[in-house]
């Protein structure tokens, strides 16, 4: 079958509303530093007249790596599901806008299109408070499966496992993948995601459900629930056929069956607030792989864009990844 989109992403179709707070407001508001809490609608009210003055932006972990895709000059595609209401507009407009096709019937009435307040820290850490709203609804009717057939590489992030129906259409998503020749790919997305579906993660890798899965040092030690980062790597090699482990500053390594590769971190000017970096550096390495780069290339493009996404607010870029790419010689 003809290849059309070099990766799909299926994900939970979020608007993110971005604002600088303290260390003690976090604890003041009782918010995990860190890590995405899933919150209801009573307290998505109550963060939202709290929080400071913000920003709000089209968010989304796997939405967030379709528009990197699409910056790197790559073909992207994206499942999500948002509500017929204005922040679902908004969220439509600008996925759209940034060259990614995204075709997914939305919700017509309640519950709204979701919304992840965020609160960054003078550290740049980003603690998230997420709203699933209309996310919760995705299931196999949303599953186009002759775009999946026709993309290269199928990835869907780890949050998409709280909503129930996600779940029958990620497995139907990875089946058409498989049934086409084609790759499927996961992230772990939070430590605390691993935490609540570890079993479930572990059966999708061991199942060869899933192909390719991308964790940070904290997700992959939760997963194999080890303190020892080399026993989890290993671990991982067993269990996936491509395993890539982002260490934030000692960069990444990248893992097969037969191979290792250590990559550096690309520096930096300024840390300023770390939401999306992971999302892009799975952008960077997928636009890699579906170009026929090899996995060093794959994780040096990762690293391009997770370092320049980080030193802006928000998580998608602002100018076009495939300019910074050339000047980066990659």
């Amino acid at each position: 079958m003809t290849t059309r989109f070099d990766v799909l992403t299926i994900g939970n179709a979020i608007v993110d509303i971005i604002a600088q707070a303290e260390d003690d407001f976090l604890v003041r508001e009782g918010i995990v530093k860190g890590a995405m809490n899933l919150i209801d609608t009573d307290r998505a009210e109550h963060l939202y007249a709290v929080m400071g003055p913000a920003i709000e932006a089209s968010g989304g972990s796997a939405a967030n790596t379709a528009a990197g895709i699409a910056s790197l000059g790559g073909r992207a595609a994206y499942f999500g599901k948002v509500a017929d209401d204005p922040l679902g507009t908004i969220f439509a407009h600008d996925i759209r806008a940034s060259g990614v096709h995204y075709a997914t019937r939305p919700l017509n009435g309640h519950p709204p299109t979701a919304r992840s307040m965020i609160f960054v820290t003078p550290d740049g850490e980003r603690s998230m408070n997420t709203y699933l709203g209309a996310c919760v609804e995705l299931g196999p009717d949303d599953i186009d499966e002759a775009v999946v057939a026709q993309s290269k590489v199928t990835f869907f992030e780890g949050y998409l496992w709280d909503p129930p129906r996600a779940k029958d259409a990620i497995r139907l998503a990875a089946k058409t993948a498989h049934a086409h020749g084609r790759n499927f790919s996961m992230t772990l997305s939070d430590p605390f995601c691993v935490d609540r579906y570890r079993d479930e993660f572990l059966e999708l890798m061991r199942s060869r459900t899933v192909d390719i899965v991308f964790a940070n040092e904290a997700e992959l030690k939760s997963l194999y629930q080890t303190a020892a980062f080399e026993a989890a790597l290993e671990a991982l090699r067993v269990d996936c056929a491509i395993g890539i482990v982002t260490r934030s500053e000692k960069g990444c390594v990248v893992v097969t069956r037969e191979e290792t590769h250590a990559v550096p971190a690309h520096p930096i000017e300024k840390l300023v607030d770390t939401t999306g970096a992971g999302d892009l550096f799975a952008a960077g390495f997928l636009f890699g792989l579906t170009n026929g780069r090899d996995l060093p290339d794959c994780a040096r493009i990762g690293a391009m864009a997770a370092a320049l996404v980080i030193q802006q607010v928000g998580p998608r870029p602002r100018e076009p990844l495939r300019a910074v790419l050339a000047e980066e010689g990659l």
